[in-house]
C-alpha cells in the first residue's frame, strides 16, 4: 500500500467527528500527515526532519495555505522540504486536423486510431489525440479540445429489417431502392457501405405457433418463423444488396411485438461476422412497424437465461440461441451501442413512432424517423437522419467518481456556455470545447490513483485518450525515500519516521509513538481517554484538541493570534462576546480571556461596551439615582413602570399619568352635557357647569377645572393620550381624547360632529317591497302568457298539417260512424 495513515492522524479524524462546525478539519493547520495536507486545496507541507520551529524558536505548523501570513518564514524555516505538488498538463500527442479534400479509405479492419486516407494518411478529427495531466484534489485543470468532420469519412450502414407478414410490401419497396440508397449516400461520401439482415421473433409459443406446420409454413407463401439472419455483409455492391433484399422470405408470429432486440444485440456484437470497420461511422437501420420484446419477456416463454451480450451466429448467419437466453435489455443495447460507437436510426411506422421516440432517448447516438405504410421514403429516411447525425457533435466521457469532467463551448456563437454538444455543423465546421477536469477526493485504494480516461464524440472511434494521476501522496510518504525510515528511533522504535512525523505502530500512539498498551495509561491494548474529558459527558479535549497519552494537545489555529490552552484545551481567546464584529468591543475596552471578556478599567458588561460609571444617572437637581424611580445599567437609566404609571426622562424624572388614573367614563358624562347638551346631568345646569372639576383617586385632592376643547376631528397626536368612544341613548356615537398639559391638569379634545345612524324611510321601503312583488308577479303572468300562446300555436300548426295530408273526403266526418252496418255475403254474386 502506498500510504499508510498515521494513527495518530486515526486519533484526529475520531476526534473531529464531535467538533463543532467552526472547527472542522478542512483547515490547513488541522493536517497531520502530507497525505492528508496535499489532498486540502492551496495546502503546503513541510516534511523536515526534527521539531520544526521558527526564527524565535516558535513551533510552527507542518500544514499551511500558500497565502498564510506566516509563509515566507514558514518557507525559509521548511528549507527544501517543502511538498507543494502543483497540477500537471502535457500534451503527447497533437496531430493536425484532417483538411478538406482528403479522400478516407476503406480503412482496416482491426486497430488503428483514425480512417487511413487514399494516399496512406489518417483521418483527423479530434485534436489532441493524447494527454498527460497530474491533478491535486479539487484543483481544476482546463484544457483545449478542438473538433472537426472530415469530408468523404467512411460509413457503414447495416439494414436490419422486421420481416414478419405485415412488412411484405415494404421488403419489395426496400429490394428496388437498393441502388437508389447506395447512389444517395455516395453523394454523400465516396467511402459507403451496406449490409442486410431480417429478423422475425423467437421460434417458441408464445411468440409463434407451435403446431408442426405453422413452423413450417406459419402463413400463406411464408416461410419458416427464425430469430436472426444476417442475409448480407457490409458490402460495396448495392445490386447486390437489391437481391439479398428480393431472395429474403417473409414469415410470421402471433404476438404484436418482434424480436427486434435479438437482432440489434446481434447486428451490433457480431463484428467479424457483419464486417464493420473500425474506422467508419457505423450507422444500424432498424425498420419495423410493431414493438419489441426486452429483458424478461422471454419468461412467458420459458426462457430465462439472461443474454449474454454475445455474438451467437453459425456460418449461415443465423442467430443460433434465439430459444436459449432471453430478450437484452435497453440498458444492454445501450451498453453495446456505445461500445462499438453505432448510431442507432429507428425507422418506424407513424402507429410505433412514440414509442420508438422515447426508446431513442435511451440509447445514445440514435435518433428515429418515421416510415410510410410501404417504406418508399426509406432513401430520403435515411439521408435525412444522416444529416442529423452529422450535424451535431457531441463529447462523451468514460470517467468514473472521483473525477468530473465539465464541457464548456462556443460552438458557434459568441458566447462561451457549459455545454459538451454542439449542433447545425457542417461537414469542415471546426468547433472549440474547454474540458475541466477535476478530482473531488483521492480513492481509497492507491491502485485507482492513475486512471486512464477517453474523451469521444459520440459515435465515432476517435478519442482523446487522457493519462491521469492524482496527487494524492507525497515522496517521502513511500518506502525507498530518504526521509522514510522504519522503526525509526524517532518514533521511539514502535512506528515509520516519514515526512518529519511518526506513523505509529497498531496499539501505539503519540508524537513520538510513546504512548502504547505497556504504559500506564493504556491497558490491554485500548485507551482510557477520561483525562482528557473535562466531565463525564463533556467531547474529549473539549473538541479543541486530541488527546495524546492522557494529555490534551490543543489544535493550532491557522491565525497565529488566535490561541487555545487549558488542561482540557477550554480555554480560547477568540470565543467572546463581540461589538460591531470587535472582540470584548475592542482592545480599547477589553480583552478575551478563556472565553470571556475582561474589561479594562472604566468599562464593563458582557462585551465591555458599558462605561463603568454613573455620573450620566444622578438627577442634578435631587441628587438621586434615576431620581428613585429606576436604576443604572451602562451609565443610563432604566426606569421603573408602578401601578400609578411609566417614569421617563434621562433620570427617570417624568410620570404623565402618575397621580391621576382617570378613565374615559370620568370624562363621558360631563362630554355629553357640556358639548352635546345630552346625558343624565343635561337636566341639571348647575350640575353641568361644575362637572369639570374633578378629584385625583389616587392623592383624594381635586383638579383645577380642566379644559373642554371641541375639533372637527380627533385622534391620538402625542404619548400618554387615550382616544375615548361611546353611544348615546340614540345610538349616537361621540368621541374625545384626554391627556395631560406641561402642568399635568387635563385637556379634553372633543368631536364637534355625533355619528348617528341614518335614519329609515319605512314608508318607502314598505312601497318598494310591494311594488317588487307585483312586478315579479307581473312578469311571470306574462312569461306564461307566451309561452301558452307559442304552444297554441304549435299545436294550430300541426293540426293545419294533420288535415292537409288527410286522404278521406273532407266533405265527411271521418270520426261519424253510420247507426246501421251493411255487410255482403262473399258466396252471392248476384245475377246468373
Amino acid at each position: 500500500m502506498w500510504l499508510r495513515l498515521s494513527r495518530v492522524a486515526v486519533w484526529v479524524m475520531v476526534a473531529a467527528v464531535v467538533c463543532s462546525v467552526a472547527w472542522a478539519s478542512s483547515g490547513c493547520s488541522n493536517k497531520y500527515s502530507c497525505s492528508d495536507c496535499i489532498q486540502t486545496p492551496n495546502c503546503m507541507w513541510c516534511g523536515r526532519s526534527g521539531n520544526f520551529t521558527g526564527a524565535e524558536g516558535k513551533s510552527l505548523p507542518r500544514c499551511i495555505q500558500h497565502t498564510d501570513s506566516i509563509a515566507s518564514e514558514w518557507r525559509q524555516a521548511c528549507g527544501n522540504n517543502v511538498n507543494e505538488p502543483a497540477n500537471y498538463f502535457e500534451v503527447l500527442i497533437n496531430q493536425e486536423l484532417t483538411q478538406a479534400g482528403v479522400l478516407a479509405g476503406s480503412g482496416s479492419a482491426a486497430g488503428g486510431a483514425g480512417a487511413a486516407g487514399s494516399y496512406g494518411e489518417r483521418v483527423v478529427q479530434i485534436k489532441p489525440q493524447r494527454v498527460s495531466m497530474q491533478l491535486r484534489v479539487q484543483e481544476s485543470l482546463n484544457m483545449q479540445v478542438t473538433f472537426r468532420q472530415a469530408e468523404d469519412y467512411p460509413v457503414d450502414l447495416y439494414y436490419l429489417m422486421d420481416l414478419s407478414n405485415s412488412m411484405k410490401d415494404d421488403k419489395d419497396s426496400l429490394s428496388m431502392l437498393g441502388i437508389e440508397l447506395a447512389t444517395e449516400m455516395d453523394k454523400i461520401t465516396r467511402n459507403f457501405k451496406l449490409g442486410f439482415g431480417s429478423f422475425v421473433d423467437k421460434t417458441v409459443m408464445p411468440y409463434v405457433s407451435t403446431v408442426p406446420q405453422k413452423l413450417v409454413e406459419p402463413c400463406s407463401e411464408c416461410a419458416a418463423p427464425y430469430g436472426f439472419k444476417n442475409a448480407l455483409s457490409l458490402n460495396r455492391d448495392a445490386s447486390i444488396f437489391a437481391e439479398k433484399v428480393q431472395q429474403a422470405p417473409v414469415s410470421g408470429n402471433l404476438d404484436a411485438p418482434e424480436g427486434g432486440f435479438d437482432a440489434i444485440m446481434q447486428a451490433i456484437v457480431c463484428q467479424e461476422q457483419i464486417k464493420w470497420r473500425q474506422e467508419a461511422r457505423r450507422l444500424l437501420l432498424f425498420s419495423t412497424d410493431a414493438g419489441f420484446h426486452y429483458a424478461g419477456d422471454g419468461k412467458l416463454g420459458g426462457i430465462v437465461k439472461p443474454n449474454d451480450g454475445e455474438c451467437h451466429l453459425n456460418e449461415q448467419g443465423e442467430y443460433t440461441h434465439s430459444v436459449l437466453q432471453d430478450y437484452p435489455s435497453v440498458s444492454q443495447i445501450n451498453q453495446v451501442a456505445k461500445q462499438h460507437k453505432i448510431n442507432l436510426i429507428f425507422a418506424v411506422t407513424r402507429e410505433q413512432s412514440s414509442v420508438y421516440s422515447r426508446l431513442a432517448q435511451m440509447i445514445e447516438g440514435s435518433s428515429q424517423g418515421e416510415l410510410t405504410q410501404n417504406s418508399s421514403n426509406v432513401v430520403q429516411l435515411v439521408k435525412d437522419e444522416y444529416a442529423k447525425i452529422t450535424s451535431k457533435v457531441e463529447l462523451k466521457d468514460n470517467a468514473t467518481s472521483p473525477v468530473i469532467i465539465k464541457y464548456f463551448s462556443k460552438c458557434k456563437g459568441t458566447t462561451e456556455k457549459a455545454t459538451s454538444e454542439c449542433k447545425g455543423l457542417r461537414v469542415g465546421d471546426q468547433v472549440e470545447f474547454r474540458a475541466e477536469i477535476t478530482v473531488d477526493k483521492c480513492p481509497e485504494d492507491p491502485s485507482e490513483w492513475n486512471q486512464v480516461i477517453g474523451i469521444y464524440p459520440v459515435g465515432l472511434r476517435e478519442s482523446l485518450i487522457i493519462d491521469l494521476e492524482m496527487i494524492c501522496d507525497c515522496p517521502c510518504e513511500r518506502p525507498g525515500d530518504e526521509g522514510y525510515e522504519v522503526a525509526s528511533d524517532e518514533c521511539s522504535g514502535h512506528g515509520t519516521y516519514q515526512c518529519g512525523v511518526c506513523d505509529c505502530d497498531k496499539g501505539y500512539l503519540g508524537s513520538r509513538c510513546e504512548c502504547g498498551s505497556s504504559t500506564p495509561w493504556g491497558v490491554g491494548g485500548s485507551f482510557d481517554d477520561s483525562s482528557c474529558r473535562q466531565t463525564n459527558t463533556s467531547a474529549i479535549c473539549s473538541g479543541r484538541g486530541t488527546c495524546t497519552c492522557g494529555e490534551c494537545k490543543c489544535n493550532e489555529r491557522e491565525n497565529p493570534d488566535e490561541r487555545v490552552e487549558g488542561a482540557f484545551c477550554e480555554c480560547t481567546n477568540f470565543l467572546c462576546n463581540r461589538f460591531n464584529g470587535q472582540l470584548c468591543g475592542g482592545p480599547d475596552h477589553g480583552e478575551c480571556v478563556c472565553n470571556k471578556c475582561q474589561c479594562k478599567p472604566g468599562w464593563t458588561g458582557d462585551d465591555c461596551m458599558c462605561e463603568d460609571s454613573k455620573d450620566q444617572c444622578m438627577n442634578p437637581q435631587t441628587g438621586e439615582e434615576c431620581s428613585g424611580q429606576g436604576v443604572c445599567e451602562c451609565n443610563q437609566c432604566k426606569c421603573n413602570e408602578g401601578k400609578e404609571g411609566r417614569y421617563s426622562g434621562k433620570y427617570c424624572e417624568d410620570c404623565p399619568l402618575c397621580g391621576t388614573e382617570f378613565k374615559c367614563v370620568d370624562f363621558k358624562e360631563c362630554v355629553q352635557c357640556r358639548v352635546y347638551e345630552t346625558g343624565p346631568l343635561s337636566e341639571d345646569p348647575e350640575e353641568c357647569a361644575n362637572c369639570s372639576i374633578l378629584v385625583s383617586r389616587v392623592t383624594g385632592q381635586p383638579f383645577a377645572n380642566y379644559s373642554i376643547n371641541v375639533t372637527e376631528y380627533v385622534e391620538v397626536e402625542e404619548e400618554g393620550e387615550r382616544l375615548c368612544t361611546f353611544f348615546d341613548e340614540n345610538d349616537c356615537r361621540f368621541k374625545f381624547v384626554y391627556g395631560y398639559d406641561e402642568d399635568k391638569e387635563p385637556v379634553v379634545r372633543v368631536q364637534r360632529v355625533l355619528e348617528c345612524p341614518p335614519e329609515l324611510d319605512l314608508l318607502g321601503i314598505i312601497l318598494g317591497v310591494i311594488g317588487a312583488i307585483v312586478a315579479v308577479g307581473l312578469a311571470l303572468l306574462f312569461m306564461w302568457k307566451v309561452l301558452t300562446t307559442i304552444h297554441d300555436r304549435r299545436e294550430y300548426a300541426r293540426f293545419e298539417k294533420e288535415r292537409m295530408m288527410a286522404k278521406w273526403d273532407t266533405g265527411e266526418n271521418p270520426i261519424f260512424k253510420q247507426a246501421t252496418s251493411t255487410f255482403k255475403n262473399p258466396m252471392y254474386g248476384g245475377g246468373k
